[in-house]
């Protein structure tokens, strides 16, 4: 960050820099030293808690030789993202010139320029003020902002709302002033009796001076934004759309403009005008951009729905009493009051109250979730019938909100392998489309029949206006746009964009068991009690016994018991006999509790429960019995659950053609079992946490490329290992980092949307680009006339322009066709169909 401040003449510019590897004074010192020795530097603060080098300067200093002393002082200047919002752009060889422009900057290390989000990321270690110089160098206006600030995309927002009202005012001027010329040049050719009415009453001469006067208003007050930028691009020779645009109307124009005042100028039989050819064509493009600047802004109203959940005030209690302030002022530790209704204005922890809160518009999921003392809330969900209050543990940009803005930002913004074609064609597409016109001119004039100067004008304007750079720029990043975005309102997040192109390959998913396919914790699925006895007494006696173990599985069955209510009694005489069981005296009566073997020891008979255990066997469940008195009273069985909604998952993944294999350290019959019950394709069993990333290739090699969902901290390498790493949004932080896509729902439905929404988006791109590149590749030649010594058709430079604009719509109408995606279990249940993406 560089600022400015002027002493008596003399300029200061102070610097600041991030430094890793600092970790005691004596580096401080070093780094203080190195960097007081550079031409231009007047005094240098260096903080070791801030690790950040303030520097001021008395004269011109490069940015890079202040981050070159550093690490040549044995440190380094980490590299950081910076986004920047860019003005003007309007086709895919402006995004070439601005990335062009950032790459050729020293210390970039990568550079993404999105037309449809209008934005620039740029990695690397350089002064924001030196991008946006290099940005302005180009053409382009740019300003640094910080993605998923409010304020930020509030200012981005109100620009955009300005640019578009701006568009209308000027198509609505242009339209009034074309209208007339229309009228008057096309009317003469098409009604009879026009032109003998203007010939009787105003005559040809003054017919085309009104023209001229009405032309130049539309050239000179609506259409100068395209001369303003597409001439000097054209002195840059680095022709836009604005160029191509510019160059066709002003040659309409001029042509024109000799015709009407020096017609002796040209050849015998050419003085013509085309005053409406040039008013027309600024029309159309002004009505295409207005209605591509429309389109653009409901491309983007899944962000702008995200941004909506922010609350905008909170009620924090500070010092005995409650203020209302702005969301901005608070901090972590704050305790923060909640009432009915209200929308939860930051991440916390619940410290008094009982209420239901609807995180739908996170997690997807429409059941409110309850929430009492300890229980985590997400800033942006909406508070139900109760009142909380909750101590404030993330706010600002750290809230899970600010993170799902800034996630679906980032993928929006991304640039998938596919646009790599579509950047190296754009680089060159102008200039060609500029050459095809001059060819177009020469061969009419030289070959062409007469009027040859004629025809060979009207040609060459036809080419330079029917070509369409903007349906080729938009084509990929409007389709991302709604698509990521589409994902966000069902609750799966794309961190990585290039993760929306690669799902839609996937052969296989491999997912892992615990708290994936099932809840991640025991519990208590099974009681089957014996003639004689009673289930509340025997699983009070149970838990009572169970209650001296720390095992997970002893947990469990203490936790059901008290969950239905039931009083845990105290014991005497608890003894745990290993590979047995345990027993214990309770309320004068001896309990036993343990395997099959154990109640055989006791000479009990356990064919009673026979059939439960073998159905609790085909399930990979193990039974466990309890003895009360000496009587066999009960089986017992504790797992992890399924997730209700794994089943439906698994058999949507099926119907999209995937294969699903389960990596678990489960013992084999157990995963089998669960596999079975499933409809699993494949099981990799007794896995150790660090043999997960060496099943993943397994499958990778037998299967092809694979999707990993996963939720645990030991799940970060095999997430990080497969093609597309999907993380439960339930799961840790380290598993979600280490992931592609993150689905907040936390359960496995996300998976089948999220590869659904992969294969959907993808064939929109290829919709979009295959009529943007046979759009360009059919009508350019026609333009130029190819069709005229076959079947005498001329394509004409109005309705040349009318299709450029419809081209640039349909692309945007297309990518806007995501927004109806449905998911495919969704889809399946209205239309009862299996569905396909």
């Amino acid at each position: 960050m560089n600022t400015l401040a002027i002493h008596a003449g003399a300029v200061t510019t102070a610097i600041s820099l991030p430094i890793d590897g600092m970790t005691c004074a004596s580096c401080v010192g070093r780094v203080e030293k190195a960097l007081s020795k550079v031409e231009g530097v007047d005094s240098v603060t260096v903080n070791l808690a801030t690790e950040r080098a303030d520097i001021k300067t008395n004269g011109p200093v490069d940015r890079q030789a202040l981050v070159n002393t550093i690490e040549a002082a044995g440190y380094s200047v980490p590299a950081a993202t910076i986004n920047l919002a860019v003005e003007g752009m309007t086709c895919a060889s402006c995004v070439g010139r601005v990335e062009r422009a950032l790459k050729a900057i020293p210390g970039i290390i990568e550079a993404t320029v999105n037309l449809a989000t209008e934005r620039a990321s740029v990695h690397g270690s350089v002064d924001p003020n030196i991008l946006v110089a290099a940005i302005a160098a180009a053409g382009y206006a740019a300003q640094a902002i910080d993605v998923g600030a409010p304020a930020d995309d509030e200012a981005v927002n109100e620009r955009k709302d300005a640019e578009r009202i701006a568009l209308k005012r000027d198509l609505t001027l242009a339209a009034i002033l074309t209208l007339p010329v229309f009228i008057l040049e096309m009317g003469s050719h098409v009604i009879p009796g026009v032109h003998e009415l203007i010939l009787r009453t105003i005559g040809t001469q003054w017919n085309w001076i009104i023209q001229f006067v009405l032309t130049t208003l539309v050239l000179a007050v609506p259409g100068i934004r395209f001369y303003r930028q597409g001439i000097p691009a054209l002195f840059r020779l680095a022709p836009d759309m604005n160029s191509l645009v510019a160059v066709g109307t002003l040659a309409a124009y001029a042509y024109s403009l000799v015709a009407t005042f020096a017609p002796s100028v040209l050849p015998a039989g050419t003085v013509n005008v085309y005053y409406e050819a040039a008013a027309v064509i600024v029309t159309l493009i002004l009505l295409g951009r207005y209605l591509e600047a429309r389109a653009k802004g409901r491309t983007s109203e899944a962000i702008k729905r995200l941004v909506g959940l922010q609350a905008k005030t909170a009620r924090v209690q500070r010092g005995g009493t409650v203020l209302e302030i702005p969301i901005a002022d608070v901090v972590a530790g704050d305790t923060i009051e909640v009432r009915p209704g209200e929308r939860i204005p930051v991440d916390g922890e619940v410290t008094q109250g009982l209420s239901y809160v609807d995180e739908s518009m996170i997690t997807g999921e429409p059941i409110p979730v309850e929430k009492t003392v300890d229980s985590k809330l997400v800033g942006g969900t909406v508070n139900q019938k109760g009142a909380l209050s909750f101590r404030a543990t993330a706010v600002g940009g750290a809230t899970v909100l600010s993170q799902i803005i800034r996630m679906v930002e980032q993928a929006q913004g991304a640039k998938l392998p596919i646009q790599a074609l579509v950047d190296k064609v754009t680089m060159w597409f102008v200039p060609a489309v500029i050459g095809v016109a001059v060819l177009t001119f020469l061969v009419w004039l030289v070959f062409g029949p007469q009027p040859a100067l004629t025809f060979a004008l009207v040609n060459a304007v036809a080419v330079l206006i029917i070509a369409c750079p903007c349906a080729m720029g938009l084509a990929t990043p409007t389709s991302i746009m709604v698509g990521t975005g589409r994902g966000a309102e069902l609750g799966v997040l794309f961190r990585k964009g290039e993760a929306l192109q690669l799902l839609k390959d996937a052969k296989v998913v491999a997912v892992d068991k615990t708290g994936t396919l099932t809840e991640g914790r025991p519990t208590l699925t099974d009681l089957d009690i014996a003639q004689g006895f009673e289930r509340q007494d025997v699983l009070g006696l149970i838990a009572a016994v169970e209650a001296k173990s720390e095992h997970p599985i002893a947990r469990a069955i203490v936790e059901a018991a008290s969950s239905e209510g039931i009083a845990i009694p105290d014991i005497i005489d608890f003894e745990s006999i290993t590979g047995f069981g345990v027993k214990a005296q309770v309320n004068g009566e001896r309990v036993e509790v343990g395997a099959d073997r154990y109640m055989r020891e006791l000479g009990l008979d356990v064919d009673v429960f026979a059939a439960s255990a073998e159905r609790l066997g085909n399930e990979g469940k193990t039974p466990l019995y309890a003895a009360i008195g000496g009587q066999l009273a009960a089986i017992v069985a504790v797992a992890d659950p399924i997730k209700a909604t794994t089943p439906d998952a698994i058999k949507a993944l099926h119907s999209l053609g995937l294969k699903v294999a389960m990596i678990t350290g489960d013992n084999r019959r157990t995963a089998e079992a669960i596999a079975r019950q499933l409809g699993i394709d494949e099981v990799i069993a007794e896995v150790l946490p660090a043999g997960k990333v060496d099943a993943v290739r397994t499958l990778k090699a037998e299967h092809g490329q694979l999707a990993f969902v996963g939720d645990g901290i030991n799940d970060a390498p095999a997430l990080a290992e497969a093609d597309v790493g999907l993380a439960v949004g339930t799961g840790t932080d380290i598993a979600i980092e280490a992931a592609d896509v993150v689905l907040m729902s936390g359960n496995l439905m996300g998976v089948p949307t999220a590869i659904a929404l992969s294969r959907a988006t993808i064939g929109n791109i290829r919709q979009n680009l295959f009529w943007a590149f046979a759009y360009n590749t059919a009508l350019i030649p026609v333009a130029a006339g190819v069709l005229y010594p076959a079947w005498s058709i001329l394509l004409s430079p109005i309705f040349a322009a009318g299709a450029m604009a419809l081209s640039s719509v349909f692309v945007l109408g297309n990518a806007l066709r995501l927004r109806g995606f449905r998911a495919p279990t969704e889809a399946t249940k209205s239309s009862q169909l299996p569905t396909t993406a």
